[in-house]
C-alpha cells in the first residue's frame, strides 16, 4: 500500500491550521499529516496536535530549514507540500498526486497563475511582478515554459525528496526546488489550481522589499551556479569592453603617430584585458566542474534506486 505524507510547514498559523488539517484529512484519509512548527508564538502546534496531525518542531528559523528537516526525516512514497495558511484548497490535491502515482512526474507544481485566481486574490503589491521576474529568468535559462515557479503547493515522489540537497534556509526554497528539478532532469508537471487569499486575521510572512532583494540575489546566484560559463563570460565581456575603451586612445595615437605617450593608459588597458581573460577562464573551469557534478549526481541517483529496489525485494 502506498504511503502518502502531507507536509505542512507552519509559523503562527493558529487561525487556519485546523481547517487545513481537516480538509486534507477529508481528501486523504489514509495519509500521514505532518505539521512542522517553526518557533510559532501562537497556538499553532497545540491546535495541530488536537486535530490529529503529527507535530514536529524545527528550531532553525526559515521555511527552507523546515523543508530540509521534512525531507530528511519523513519516509513516504508520495509527498504533498502545502502552506498552512489555507490559500491552497485541499480538494485539488488528487490532481497533484495523480501524475506522481502514475509515474508521469517527479514533481508536480500547483499552478496558481494560469487560471488567473492568484492575480484576482493576491492583495500584496509587487509580488506577482517578482514572481514573473523569477519565472521569466528561469524559463530563459533552461529554455522551458513553466507558468508558476513560487507556488507552495507541490507533490513529489520519493526519488526527488530523498536526493535533493536543500540549501536555502528561507523562502527561496520553492525556487531552489524548481531549479534542482530542471538542472537534474527530473520530470516536472504543472496542474492549474485555484488560489485564494489568506482569510481575515491571517498575516503573511512575506515582505515586499526584503523579498524583492532576495529575488534579485536569487537570479544572480542562479546564473552563477547553474550556467557559470555564460555568467562569467558576460562579466568578462563587460570588463573587456572597459579595457578596450581605455586603450582605444592609445591605439589611435600609435596608428597616427607611431608612438605611445599615454603609457599609464596602455598599462591599465592591458591589465584590464588580462583580468577579463582570467574571468572568462574561470567560467570555463566552473562549467567543467558543474558537468562533473552532474555525472556524480546521476551515479548517486542510480545508487539510490538500487538500494530502494533491494529494500522492496526484501519486503516482498
Amino acid at each position: 500500500m502506498e504511503k502518502v505524507a502531507v507536509l505542512i510547514p507552519c509559523y503562527n498559523e493558529e487561525i487556519t491550521i485546523k481547517k487545513v488539517i481537516n480538509d486534507f484529512k477529508s481528501e486523504l484519509p489514509d495519509a500521514d499529516i505532518y505539521v512542522y512548527d517553526n518557533n510559532s508564538k501562537d497556538k499553532t502546534a497545540q491546535i495541530a496536535q488536537e486535530n490529529g496531525a503529527i507535530v514536529r518542531h524545527e528550531y532553525r528559523q526559515g521555511k527552507g530549514n523546515v523543508v530540509r528537516s521534512m525531507f530528511r526525516n519523513i519516509d513516504a512514497d508520495i509527498y504533498v507540500m502545502v502552506d498552512g495558511d489555507d490559500t491552497y484548497p485541499a480538494d485539488q490535491v488528487q490532481k497533484l498526486i495523480e501524475p506522481i502515482r502514475k509515474g508521469q512526474a517527479d514533481m508536480v507544481i500547483g499552478d496558481r497563475l494560469t487560471n488567473g485566481t492568484y492575480k484576482n486574490e493576491n492583495k500584496r503589491q509587487f509580488h506577482e511582478f517578482g514572481n514573473n521576474i523569477v519565472k521569466n529568468s528561469i524559463n530563459k535559462l533552461f529554455k522551458t515554459n513553466l507558468k508558476d515557479i513560487l507556488t507552495g503547493y507541490r507533490a513529489f515522489n520519493k526519488l526527488f525528496v530523498k536526493t535533493m540537497p536543500v540549501l536555502s534556509p528561507k523562502f527561496e526554497i520553492e525556487t531552489e526546488m524548481t531549479l534542482h528539478a530542471l538542472d537534474k532532469n527530473f520530470i516536472i508537471k504543472e496542474v492549474p489550481i485555484v488560489f485564494r487569499d489568506r482569510p481575515e486575521g491571517s498575516e503573511s510572512k512575506l515582505n515586499t522589499i526584503g523579498d524583492g532583494i532576495k529575488v534579485i540575489k536569487t537570479i544572480v546566484k542562479m546564473y552563477k551556479d547553474f550556467k557559470p560559463r555564460q555568467f562569467f563570460w558576460l562579466i568578462a565581456l563587460a570588463i573587456a569592453i572597459i579595457g578596450f575603451l581605455i586603450g582605444l586612445p592609445v591605439i589611435l595615437e600609435f596608428i597616427k603617430y607611431g608612438v605611445v605617450s599615454k603609457l599609464a593608459s596602455a598599462i591599465l588597458s592591458t591589465g584590464v584585458m588580462i583580468f577579463a581573460i582570467i574571468i572568462a577562464q574561470c567560467g570555463i573551469i566552473l562549467d567543467t566542474v558543474v558537468k562533473q557534478n552532474h555525472e556524480k549526481y546521476e551515479l548517486e541517483i542510480l545508487r539510490f534506486v538500487q538500494i530502494e529496489e533491494m529494500k522492496n525485494n526484501k519486503k516482498g
